[in-house]
Order: C-alpha cells, then structure tokens, then sequence
C-alpha cells in the first residue's frame, strides 16, 4: 500500500509550528507495512486542499490527513473532502452530544461554530477522539482510501493508535496482528548500531528491525505479524535475543521509554538518591529528571552553575582549579560533583559544564564538553566532542551523563547481586 501524508495549516508553510505529525505517521505507517511514498503540506484554503486531494487521489492507495478538523471558519478539511468525492457532511449526533456535555457541563455557553467538530462525510466511519472533540474520519474513495486526523499531536496520536491503525490493518486484507518490541539505547549512535546489527538488519524478513533515533537516545523496533502477544514473543525472542548479546552495555531498556526514566526507576528500584550540578545544560538535566513522575522519590535538587562565581560559592570549586584549567574542564566537571555531593548528600551526583554554542569559550570549540557522576568513591569524568547546534549539544550532553549514571547504577545493582 503507497500512502501520502497531507499536513493542513497555513501555519506550516509559514514556520509557526514545525509538523511532528508527519514524523510520527511516517513512523507508524512504515511500521505496519504501509509504504509513505509523499509528504505534502497545504494551506488553509478550501480550492488549493481539493487540488491536494485531485494529485493524492491519482498515485497513492491511502491519504492520511492531519489539521483543520477544528470549529473555526478555516477548518475546511472535511469540506474539501466532501467537495472532492461528492459526499455530504452530516452531523454525528453521539459526537454532538459529547460537545454539548462538554460545555453544559462547565458552565459555558458553546458557540455555534463548534458543530463543526461533529461532521462526518456520507457513508464515513467516525473515528473518535479521546483527547478532544474533533472527530476522525475514515473512508474508501473509488479504491483510495481516506483518513481525516486531528492536528493537536496528542489528539492525533491517540486516534491513530486507537482507531485508524486498526481500520488500515483491515483495509490491507490483514487477518493478524502487528506486535512490536522496542529497545531502548544510550551511549551510542544509530551508525553505530546499525554496523553492529548490519546482518541481521540486511538479512530481516520476519521479523523486521527498524531504528529510530533521537538526541542522546536510539530505538529499535523488532515488529512481527502474529495471532496473539504470545505467539509474537516466541518470534521475535531469538532476535531480541542477539541484539541483547551483541549490545548489551547500551540496552537500558526494552520498552519505549527515555533514557532519564530509566534512571529514575533504578534509583528507585536500588533506594539511592541523585542531585545535579549544571552550568552549559542551564537546568535542563534537572527538567528532564523532573518530568518523570515519582522523582521527588529519588532527585534532591540541583544547582545552575553557570558563571565561575557560582561555581566557587555555590559548589566549592577551587578558584585555583578555575585559574589553571578554566571552567570548561574534566578538573572542573569533577569538582563541581563533588561538591554538589557534598551540598545535598545524596548518593550519586551528576556534573555538566561545557560549551554549547555559538562561539568558543576559554579557546574550546563548541560541542566540548566533560560530564562527571560522582558517589562516595570518586568520580569520573568523561570528555565528550559533540556536534550540532546550541540546543541539540545541550540536550546530547544531558543525556549522555544521565547514560553514565544508568551505567554506574546497573554495574553495582550487579556487584551487590
């Protein structure tokens, strides 16, 4: 099946938003066996969305649309479909109803342009949307297949999940499911992966092996087609199998999950605490802690160091550690974990300071960073040349002394073991 993701919203072509959507449609599509051979983006106007459909219609088998299902005067999705296929919009009364509560129920007096969420196209099936009120819709359009999506990405995402990838399945004559296992990598690359894994990866039929990376952060997804979860464990089980084998050292988890809730859930699981010491990151290490629910459990708090003022009062670096081997420096980075060790008392603590960008620092090009995790016996410290823009060296760098302290966590859960 050839599909095209069609992105609705004048506010893509002029870079308000960025489209996530389609990333993540993409993802999904490919994951299920659905080819995406197009990714097109159009703005809010009813005659130029038709012309998007008249070309989607002539070279792909399924269109998923994403945006304009909204209550506002420019949310002309539905319309343009229904101008397309010669369909009319009707009203579904359930989505009505679920509207109307919305607002009786808070008090609020709904205006009438909410209707809108509640059209369907004729002889449509109605996709629900559990996070919002705009209704999903899917059809079959002289052998094209359509699915109209929300914009908001949770909305959309929840409905995919939910509804569509089902609907699709059954389009595609599918009589099994598709399971899929994800693992989850930190400390090294996708390229690096992919080397690793390239036999296995050249070689796949079923199951399939599909990477995805992120900043500081790789998965891969090992998917089968199978009649039940069992009968899909026992197929995939010798590849998870090998790769667990073959990069063991970076696997912190076998489920979709991000690299600072591993940590989170080791400490907790291992009764250890953590606080952090930042000055490049600017507190971003701190936010990624804190946004895993349960935290306040194991993370003490942490201090922004990021002058060498702060550094010298707030973490007790030597001002002679700052004279002779600048702030930007493994002598640094080990001194202001110690420190914050010392300042909150917790079991571990991580240290960041490097240069993030534009321009250098104390000679250091940007992407030089030393990253440090300290506990009562010492602390080492890692020397990282990282690249890509201020934003993508913070968050790599994050993520890699989180890595580090996953690592050291894991090697002494097993010593104690």
């Amino acid at each position: 099946m050839k599909a095209e993701i069609i992105a609705v919203g004048t506010e893509l072509l002029v870079g308000q938003i960025v489209n996530t959507n389609a990333r993540y449609l993409s993802e999904e599509l490919n994951a299920i066996g659905v080819d995406v051979y197009y990714h097109t983006v159009v703005g809010d106007n009813l005659e130029r969305m038709k012309a998007a459909f008249e070309t989607a219609h002539r070279r792909s088998d399924l269109v998923v649309v994403t945006g304009g299902l909204g209550p506002t005067q420019d949310d002309v999705t539905k319309e343009a479909l229904a101008a397309f296929t010669g369909r009319s919009l009707l009203i579904h009364e359930p989505s009505l109803k679920k509207i109307e509560h919305y607002f009786t129920s808070r008090g609020i007096v709904m205006t009438e342009n909410n209707v809108r969420q509640a059209h369907t196209l004729e002889h449509a099936l109605v996709l629900p949307n559990d996070n919002g009120m705009a209704i999903g819709v899917a059809l079959v359009h002289e052998s094209t297949r359509w699915l109209l999506l929300p914009g908001p990405p949770r909305e959309m995402q929840t409905m995919f999940a939910n509804y569509a990838r089902a609907w699709i399945m059954e389009q595609m004559g599918e009589t099994t499911s598709l399971y899929s296992t994800t693992l989850k990598f930190s400390g090294i690359g996708e390229s690096s992966i992919e080397t690793e894994l390239l036999d296995l990866i050249e070689n796949q039929s079923d199951p399939t092996i599909a990477p995805y990376a992120k900043e500081g952060e790789v998965a891969l997804r090992i998917s089968t087609k199978a009649a039940d979860r069992e009968q899909a464990e026992r197929k995939t089980a010798p590849v998870v199998a090998e790769i667990r084998a073959r990069l063991g050292d970076y696997l912190y988890a076998e489920r979709d999950i991000p690299i600072e809730q591993a940590v989170v859930e080791l400490l907790q699981r291992t009764n250890r605490s953590v606080s952090v010491a930042e000055s490049c990151t600017g507190g971003l290490l701190a936010e990624l802690i804190t946004s895993i629910p349960g935290c306040s459990q194991v993370f003490a708090g942490g201090i922004v160091s990021y002058s060498a003022k702060a550094k010298i009062e707030q973490l007790d670096v030597h001002p002679e550690t700052i004279r002779m081997h600048g702030t930007v420096s493994a002598e640094t980075a080990e001194s202001m974990a110690k420190g914050c060790l010392r300042r909150f008392g917790t079991d571990f603590a991580m240290a960041v300071t490097g240069v993030a960008g534009p321009g250098e620092i104390e000679g250091k090009p940007p992407g030089t960073v030393f990253i440090a995790v300290a506990d009562r016996s010492g602390a080492r410290v890692y020397d990282l040349r990282l690249s890509g823009d201020r934003e993508i060296i913070r968050m790599r760098a994050a993520k890699a002394v989180l890595y580090r302290l996953w690592e050291r966590l894991r090697s002494q859960s097993e010593q104690e073991c």
